[in-house]
């Protein structure tokens, strides 16, 4: 019975006894939490600040380099990528990264045509940076997206990375060249940004150091850089890179890229009468019988003013003979080209007077559904080759706004 009596009783005693651990082991775990949290949010941070640090890092070994034009509408918009570059850098409180512009690096004769920067790239990045980044004055980029995207790619190894691009043909602006198959040969899109890895701007520093450039007459610059860095087959191809984009800010594709390109045509004014246009066209007697009709039966017509300079008069287009012999191959540098244009600012000069030029605005298109007007600096006048069909214009005084038309 006292056993029966106990066992009855001491159960129930067991289960109603207060539970002494409890409040040690509640105490235990939540130390073991606040301690697991404290080290997960001390590993966030750490994580974060060392990503921080990675592209504050990052950023300090790229290059910005804007393609830009020294006349003060492009400049302007050039500025304005530059500060976009810097404010998205700022924001990320990091330091700001290098931006270039070309135009200001007026005391290389051809800066323009890049190769002859790469000396000075080499000799003031070549220690401290890891890339060079070109772009157009209305290439947009996101500096995230964009180290992100060049992150995949090796630093230490010779890259050249951009948007590819290739001849479906063979065409004349590039020499016939690869006629057989000329998709094979890719050159970069410029308008969504293009880049070069150190080692390979070392390496082409050292070449042209070796080897300077033979000639300074350029047509497709994309498309020489392009052929120049390949070297015939000794230099790296292009890498396409699907993240350089040129689709438009607004496109649904933008999400993906790190470079876009801002598509607008800018508002310059009213356009101006043709009676305000003065049209020149160089020629050379050669092509008195095969080019010259092309331009009298295409465009000739669009033009209210238009004379004709060669190295021979000839009446029955008729042409004005500058009394300067004619080359087969002439840079912009040349002597012959000089004295050319020499003869033909004078010729200019005897033949504009008559036409008010005093208004402010001169176009660039003989289309008339296509003019755009442009900011004049002085006596206007366009120079048209007659070589090339498809109206190439060439612009003897700086104009302030500039449309393809």
């Amino acid at each position: 019975m006292p056993r029966e009596r106990g066992g009855s009783w001491l159960l129930p005693a067991l289960l109603l006894l207060p539970p002494l651990c409890a409040p040690a082991l509640a105490i235990s775990v939540a130390a073991e939490d606040a301690k697991e949290q404290i080290e997960r949010l001390v590993s966030q941070e750490s994580e974060k600040s060392g990503k921080s640090n990675k592209i504050n890092i990052e950023l300090q070994e790229i290059v910005f380099v804007i393609q830009s034009q020294s006349n003060s509408f492009h400049s302007k918009r050039a500025e304005d990528l530059e500060r976009n570059i810097l404010k998205q850098a700022e924001e990320l409180g990091k330091e700001l990264p290098r931006v270039l512009l070309i135009h200001q690096m007026d005391r290389h004769d051809g800066a323009w045509t890049i190769l002859p920067l790469m000396h000075d790239f080499s000799a003031s990045y070549g220690r401290n940076s890891s890339w060079i980044f070109f772009c157009e004055e209305d290439t947009r980029i996101q500096i995230v997206k964009l180290l992100e995207t060049l992150r995949r790619f090796d630093k230490s190894k010779e890259w050249f990375l951009g948007k590819a691009l290739y001849d479906e043909e063979s065409t004349i602006i590039h020499h016939y060249a690869f006629a057989e198959n000329p998709t094979i040969f890719k050159f970069p899109d410029f308008a969504a940004g293009w880049a070069l890895s150190i080692p390979l701007v070392n390496k082409l520093a050292n070449k042209l150091k070796s080897e300077p450039l033979k000639s300074d007459f350029t047509i497709d610059l994309k498309h020489e850089i392009a052929l120049y860095i390949w070297q015939k087959g000794n230099g790296p191809h292009l890498t396409p890179v699907p993240e350089f984009c040129t689709d438009d800010l607004n496109s649904y594709k933008a999400v993906n890229c790190a470079t876009m390109f801002s598509n607008f045509l800018p508002v310059c004014g009213d356009p101006v009468k043709k009676e305000d246009i003065f049209v020149a066209v160089k020629t050379c007697r050669k092509f008195h019988r095969d080019r010259i009709p092309i331009v009298k039966q295409t465009w000739e017509g669009e033009a209210a003013i238009v004379e004709y300079y060669s190295d021979y008069a000839e009446t029955s287009i008729p042409t004005i003979d500058l009394g300067v012999p004619n080359t087969e191959r002439v840079s912009l540098g040349s002597g012959n080209y000089s004295a050319a244009m020499t003869q033909m600012n004078q010729c200019f000069l005897e033949s504009v007077m008559a036409t008010d030029w005093e208004q402010e605005d001169i176009v660039i298109s003989l289309a008339e559904e296509g003019w755009f007007s442009a900011e004049k600096q002085f006596k206007n006048y366009l120079l048209v080759n007659a070589s090339v069909t498809a109206m190439m214009l060439q612009m003897i005084w700086s104009l302030e706004c500039v449309s393809v038309v």
